[in-house]
């Protein structure tokens, strides 16, 4: 089964796959019930801007990653602790850039309710992924990992 290796941390569907249906779920909800945010160029304004952002965030994370010579897919070992890069400043940059690309995304399409089930997406996120792979890494690089949480922010 996906992530029940004992050198990986065993979390649940793959974070795009959990974005991506709660996006869904929203969208849908949204030709039941149609709520907008005011239209506007100041909303694709900051749609674009999250959208831009949360992809140059990705390619950075992306690069720090293969840079320090391990692997981006979580259900792989981790072979070393990437702490360069955008990871100086949060834990989860590929987590935090789906995030800002969905908030984006919603903003651009209009879709209020596409934004108000994003919390859903974030505890999954959380207890399905987040937590698992952080006491995946206590366990793998101990100490060294511990003192990179307390220099570094989870999200920002």
């Amino acid at each position: 089964m996906l992530g029940k290796s004992k050198d990986t941390p065993g979390t649940i569907p793959p974070p795009p796959l959990i974005y991506g249906g709660t996006f869904l779920f929203g969208y849908l909800f949204h030709w039941v019930y149609p709520i907008r945010f005011s239209p506007g160029p100041l909303s694709s304004l900051i749609g674009w801007s999250l959208v831009i952002f949360s992809g140059l965030l990705v390619f950075l994370g992306i690069w720090a990653i293969k840079r320090g010579g391990t692997h981006v897919d979580p259900y792989k070992p981790t072979t070393v602790l990437v702490v360069d890069g955008p990871y100086r400043f949060t834990r989860n940059p590929l987590y935090l850039s789906l995030t800002l690309l969905y908030m984006g995304i919603a903003i651009l399409l209009n879709l209020v309710w596409a934004a108000l089930v994003l919390p859903v997406a974030l505890i999954i996120m959380h207890f399905g992924v987040i937590a698992r792979e952080e006491k995946y890494l206590e366990r793998k690089f101990g100490q060294g990992y511990l003192q990179y949480k307390t220099r570094v922010r989870r999200w920002i």
